[in-house]
């Protein structure tokens, strides 16, 4: 049984946290979680202040809007007791609840959850360490039914342009994944592949897309890097294999950057991607993707080399030795030999 818990010069200020994961879940889920709280602080005698809550916010990180306030208003004493529907509430990584709980003891704070009551340093190790194994295990789990609707032809992920989703029918399990062909969205894909293998820059293309009023991916304007995107992460429309009925699976891997919660992407090796044939989602034919990537080519290859030959910046020191009459030379790897004003270095066409 815990002690109640008192203040000399009246009830315990208490405040709630509550929070929930993703957009599936029930709004209502925070006013639910604020109400089971509230029964706790009334069955106690404290004093119900304020309500920090993150709505569709994951655990696993510590950059949420209300947890970065509550941790601001701990550091001014503006309450005595944080009380939650559980500790998973307040995180999921055993290293944020640990640092949540050493700051609020220092500042004479206590944690009370509906499910456990006051929380101590043992609660600490054991529930920590028991969400962030939940955590660990949802994302195996996750990324082995990615896998499996990936190797039955199915997207594991959301819809690309071109495409529209194809709903379970019958007795089918809605397993979900399943696209066919949306005759006008390809009916752009192929202009912007036969534009831009003819010689139109991304730029001059998406410019006349929005002119004509043709709505791009989910209804928003194009822009040039929906059309180039990124070669290595296989992201844009003239990188995307499915249009040539080549389902490609875990090309890049997603992993959160400790010190800011920002997710940053790394390109996985070819051994890791999951390859499946999807030849009814072709789109484009082998000839007219091939003649697109061998102009993307030329074309990072001539953005990198930079300056080009005959300008004035070539005839400057400080170009790798370029001068007027010489062929430019490739966009030097080190950072320091690179100029701001590169242009390959700010379009991202440099791979350096």
């Amino acid at each position: 049984m815990t002690a109640r818990l008192h203040r000399k010069d009246g009830p315990l200020r208490a405040v709630v946290y509550a929070r929930y994961s993703t957009d599936l879940q029930r709004e209502d889920s925070i006013e639910d979680q604020v109400e089971v709280c509230r029964r706790v602080i009334d069955r106690n005698g404290w004093s119900f202040g304020t309500v920090y809550h993150d709505r569709a916010m994951s655990g696993s990180s510590r950059f949420r809007p209300s947890y970065q306030q509550l941790l601001a208003d701990a550091e001014q004493g503006r309450f005595d007791i944080v009380v939650c529907e559980a500790l998973d509430r307040l995180g999921r990584k055993l290293s944020d609840i640990a640092d949540l709980f050493d700051r609020l003891s220092f500042n004479g704070i206590k944690v009370h959850t509906v499910t456990t009551g006051q929380i101590t340093a043992l609660h600490i190790g054991m529930l920590g360490t028991m969400s962030q194994l939940f955590i660990a295990d949802l994302r195996e789990k996750t990324w082995r039914g990615q896998l499996g609707r990936a190797r039955k032809g199915r997207i594991p992920g959301g819809r690309a342009f071109g495409y529209e989703v194809v709903a379970a029918s019958g007795n089918e399990a809605p397993e979900g994944g399943l696209r066919r062909i949306n005759p006008g969205e390809a009916s752009v894909v192929l202009r912007i592949f036969e534009e831009y293998a003819g010689g139109r820059s991304p730029r001059d293309i998406a410019k006349d897309l929005n002119a004509e009023g043709v709505p791009g991916p989910e209804g928003r304007l194009w822009g040039d890097t929906t059309i180039r995107g990124q070669v290595g992460r296989g992201t844009g429309i003239l990188n995307n294999t499915l249009y040539i009925g080549r389902l490609e699976w875990n090309r890049v891997a997603y992993v959160k950057n400790p010190s800011t919660g920002k997710r940053i992407a790394r390109v996985n090796e070819s051994a890791a991607r999951e390859v499946v044939a999807v030849s009814e989602l072709r789109i484009v034919d082998d000839t007219l993707w091939d003649r697109a990537k061998q102009r993307q080519q030329e074309v990072r290859v001539e953005k990198c080399m930079w300056p080009p030959p005959g300008s004035l910046s070539a005839r400057l020191p400080g170009w790798v030795n370029l001068r007027h009459d010489r062929p430019a030379a490739p966009c030097p790897e080190s950072p320091s030999q690179r100029t701001q004003g590169s242009r390959a270095r700010w379009s991202g066409e440099c791979q350096h």
